[in-house]
């Protein structure tokens, strides 16, 4: 069965460990292009599938793993026969951890590890996939903590592999390359702990050690985005989480995120999304489930 959408977005409903869904898929209809707030890893266990982000067309193997982070526009093509495990996690399990935040919006938009090019580390990420597997099936006490624990690890593997991998060297030694990484880390930190802020990208160049032209060429370098669109993705990325907040309206979002105007957010929000923060809040509200009563609030009813 495929997902409802509305304006392209798919609401993920998460059922047995908050913040987690995992299935086996094997559903040979193509899903159409769409988004969603988790970010998702699909790793194929019989035959390809095909991931389709912007123009290009990405097709994974048995061993190999797509990692699509939130917020990707993005096709899934499927074969004939087939199946593949797929978890969607929600980005906030995670993303409050700092420096992973940092890391999380360096990757780009979708990530492919290869068995075919890097297996000891395609067969780790494996190996983390299956033991979440196992949890969440297992519903053993605080799978939920294992489960994010392992996310963690999985994520931080993926991503010292794009590190090493994405950020060209242009003859520099290994040791400095790790040095530039590390800078540029505690840039993106600086701009997820301060981007409801003013930031002076003059003042992020001289933190980071470079020219304002040198910088900004380095950090689209680093983060396969301009310095400016990577503060604008942290702005939304707050956004969306103050939108779920019922007694916020929507200028007070705006504000509160970063933005100066409401004409501003808006727009920004739109060309993001693919809809209004208004459209949002409504999608959100229509889709989250009503807490559990407690046995106390069961007995008063």
């Amino acid at each position: 069965m495929l997902p409802v959408l509305e304006h392209g977005r798919e609401t993920v409903k998460y059922e047995e460990i908050q913040g987690v869904r995992l299935y086996h898929n094997d559903i040979a209809e193509d899903y159409p292009l769409h988004w969603h707030t988790a970010t998702e890893i699909i790793a194929p266990i019989e035959n390809d599938y095909t991931v389709e982000v912007g123009t290009e067309k990405i097709t994974i193997s048995p061993g190999d793993v797509a990692v699509i982070m939130s917020g990707t526009l993005h096709r899934l093509y499927a074969p004939e026969n087939g199946k593949r495990l797929i978890i969607m996690f929600d980005y906030n399990l995670i993303g409050n951890v700092t420096s992973l935040n940092s890391l999380l919006h360096s990757l780009g938009e979708c990530i492919i590890i290869r068995k075919s090019e890097n297996q000891e580390l395609a067969e780790r990420l494996k190996y983390y996939l299956d033991q979440t597997r196992k949890e969440y099936e297992g519903k053993k006490p605080y799978a939920g903590a294992a489960i994010y624990s392992l996310l963690i690890r999985f994520m931080v593997d993926v991503g010292r592999s794009c590190m090493e991998e994405r950020v060209p060297q242009h003859g520099r030694s290994s040791a400095k390359n790790k040095e530039y990484i590390g800078r540029f880390m505690d840039v993106c930190n600086y701009i997820s702990e301060h981007c409801t802020e003013d930031i002076d990208m003059d003042a992020l160049a001289e933190m980071a050690g470079f020219s304002r032209f040198h910088f900004a060429r380095l950090f689209k370098e680093f983060a396969h985005v301009s310095c400016y669109e990577y503060l604008t993705q942290k702005r939304i990325l707050l956004a969306e989480m103050y939108l779920n907040q019922p007694d916020l309206s929507i200028l007070d979002v705006a504000l509160q995120s970063g933005f100066k105007s409401l004409s501003t957010f808006n727009r920004v929000f739109k060309s993001y999304k693919n809809c209004t923060p208004s459209e949002y809040r409504k999608m959100n509200r229509r889709y989250t489930p009503k807490p559990a009563l407690t046995p106390l609030e069961n007995q008063e009813e």
